[in-house]
């Protein structure tokens, strides 16, 4: 699925065929001139979210970097992004402030928080169908199967 970090962009891949749009978050941080470490604000990313589901026909997935604090703000995400009428959202398990999921010295939270988050995520969420995906940086962290266990935790 082609990322998108605007309006236009999201056009242009739409208009090139593609079914789908991901609205990166590390995208949207280097056009703000931001580093991807958790810079971005609930508002802003919702901001983005908005304009482009706007212009585009196909579903679209925003990122959602850590879900912006604990369970309680996670919720909250969940509610601002579904109701932008978009497909889904993805949320990853790093402290915030997280890195750049390529980057070293990521610091991930313990399974329990992350597991807190998408119950709290799927408690939040109204439309069934909105997609709620849980990533993990665990792999560069803690190895492949510490990566495999956080997964199926997650599910």
């Amino acid at each position: 699925m082609p990322g998108a970090h605007a309006p236009i962009v999201a056009l242009m891949v739409e208009k090139a065929g593609f079914d789908g749009i991901y609205i990166s978050g590390a995208a949207l941080s280097a056009e703000l001139a931001l580093p991807d470490v958790g810079l971005t604000s609930l508002s802003e990313v919702v901001q983005r979210g908005r304009q482009i589901s706007r212009v585009a026909d196909v579903p679209s997935i925003i990122d959602v970097d850590t879900g912006f604090g604990e369970a309680l703000n996670t919720a909250r995400t969940i509610q601002e992004t579904e109701e932008l009428g978009l497909a889904g959202c993805h949320i990853e398990d790093q402290i915030a402030t997280k890195r750049c999921g390529h980057l070293d010295n990521k610091i991930l939270v313990d399974i329990k928080t992350m597991t807190q988050k998408i119950r709290s995520a799927i408690e939040a969420r109204k439309d069934p169908d909105f997609m709620l995906i849980a990533r993990t940086d665990a792999k560069s962290v803690e190895g492949l199967e510490a990566a495999i266990n956080r997964a199926k935790a997650y599910v």
